[in-house]
C-alpha cells in the first residue's frame, strides 16, 4: 500500500508499505479524509524524534476489527482519539488515560499514523460520525476536542479578559470555544486576512504587533507554536493571571523538513516567578466532545475547509501546509 513515511529525516511516499496488522481489539481503517496539522510538520522536521508513517487527523471507514467481526463500528464512518494507551497503569486506572505511562500517539510517537491507504487503531479509540456531519467537518474533531478541553480549563467567576495568541486553526477554534464563556475574548495574530473569520464569529481581533503589553489579561492562551508566544503571554497576563500553553514550540518555518532547535526564553521563567503566574499545559481533549461540538454547530469550521490534495501528493501537501497562507491542507487517499 501507499503511505507517507518519515525515515532518517527523509519524507517519502512509500508505495511498498506493509499493510497494518491490527492487534486484538484493533480496527483496520481506510481513511476518507486526512488533515495536515502543524504537529505533522514538526514531526517531519524531527522535533519529536518520530520515525514511521505520519498523520493523526482523519475521518475513516472501519474495514474490520480484529476478533470482533460483529462490532457495530465495522463499516461505519469514524474519527478517533490519537492516544493509544495501556488501560492498566495507575494513570489509566485513575481516569487520566491521556497521560498513560506507556502512551503512544498516532503518527507522532511510536505508532504509525493515518497518512496511508490503511491504518490501525484500537476500536476503543473510535467514535462514529453522525450521518448529518460531513467528512469535511468531522476531520476537525481532533483539534475541536482541544478547543473544548482548553475552555474546560477556565473556571469563570466574574467576566474575565481572555486573549488567544495565534490565528491558526487551533487558535481560531479555541477563540470560538472561549467565546461561549461569560468572557471578553480577543484573538491576536499575524494574518489580517483571517481576522474576517473573527468578525464572522463576533470575536475581537488585532494584529499581534498592534497591542500594548499592559499585563491586564486574566487568561492568555498561547497557540503560536513559538517560544516567543509563551514570553508574550507573560507580558500580557496580569499578576496571578493564568497562561494556557497549547502548542509545543515548533522549528522555524522553512521550505524543507530539516530539524531546528529552540530554547525557552529566560524572561518567561523570570516573569512567571515574579508575577506568580499560573501556567498550565493543554494537549488533547476527548474526541467525542470535539465531534459533538462540531455536530451541534457550536464550533464553525466551514471557512477553513479547502480542496483536498491526494495522498500521492503527500510530500507537496506538507510543504503546502508550511505556507501560512493556507489555513488547513487536506488529503484524500
Amino acid at each position: 500500500m501507499k503511505a507517507l513515511r518519515l525515515s532518517s529525516s527523509n519524507l517519502i511516499l512509500d508505495s511498498t508499505a506493509a499493510d497494518p496488522a491490527p492487534e486484538p481489539g484493533w480496527a483496520l481503517i481506510q481513511p476518507i479524509l486526512m488533515g495536515v496539522s502543524s504537529s505533522d510538520i514538526a514531526a517531519a522536521r524531527g522535533l519529536f524524534g518520530f520515525q514511521g508513517i505520519l498523520g493523526h487527523e482523519f475521518v475513516g471507514k472501519v474495514l474490520s476489527i480484529n476478533d470482533q467481526p460483529d462490532n457495530p463500528l465495522v463499516g461505519s464512518r469514524v474519527v478517533g482519539s490519537i492516544n493509544i494507551v495501556c488501560r492498566s497503569c495507575d494513570m489509566c486506572r485513575s481516569g487520566f488515560s491521556n497521560h498513560c505511562r506507556q502512551r503512544r500517539v498516532l503518527g507522532l510517537c511510536d505508532a504509525d499514523g493515518c497518512f496511508a491507504e490503511r491504518f490501525a487503531l484500537p476500536a476503543a479509540n473510535l467514535v462514529s460520525v453522525p450521518d448529518a456531519v460531513s467528512d469535511q467537518v468531522a476531520v476537525f474533531s481532533q483539534v475541536a476536542s482541544v478547543a473544548v478541553h482548553a475552555r474546560q480549563m477556565v473556571h469563570v467567576k466574574t467576566k474575565p479578559y481572555i486573549t488567544v495568541l495565534g490565528d491558526g486553526v487551533t487558535g481560531l477554534l479555541i477563540a470560538q470555544s472561549m467565546a461561549k464563556l461569560n468572557a471578553s475574548v480577543r484573538l491576536l495574530g499575524h494574518h489580517p486576512e483571517r481576522f474576517g473569520l473573527c468578525e464572522r464569529w463576533g470575536i475581537k481581533h488585532r494584529h499581534i504587533d498592534d497591542v500594548g503589553r499592559r499585563q491586564d489579561q486574566d487568561i492568555v492562551v498561547d497557540c503560536t507554536g513559538s517560544p516567543d508566544g509563551a514570553t508574550l503571554a507573560t507580558r500580557l497576563s496580569r499578576p496571578r493571571g493564568k497562561i494556557i500553553l497549547k502548542s509545543t514550540p515548533a522549528p522555524v518555518p522553512s521550505s524543507s523538513f530539516t530539524e531546528n532547535s529552540w530554547a525557552v526564553d529566560p524572561v518567561f521563567v523570570q516573569t512567571v516567578v515574579a508575577n506568580e503566574l499560573e501556567v498550565v499545559g493543554c494537549r488533547c481533549g476527548m474526541i467525542s466532545e470535539g465531534l459533538k461540538a462540531l455536530a451541534e454547530g457550536s464550533l464553525d469550521v466551514t471557512p477553513m475547509i479547502s480542496r483536498p490534495m491526494r495522498l500521492d501528493e503527500g510530500v507537496s501537501a506538507l510543504r503546502a501546509a508550511i505556507d501560512r497562507t493556507n489555513l488547513r491542507i487536506f488529503m484524500e487517499p
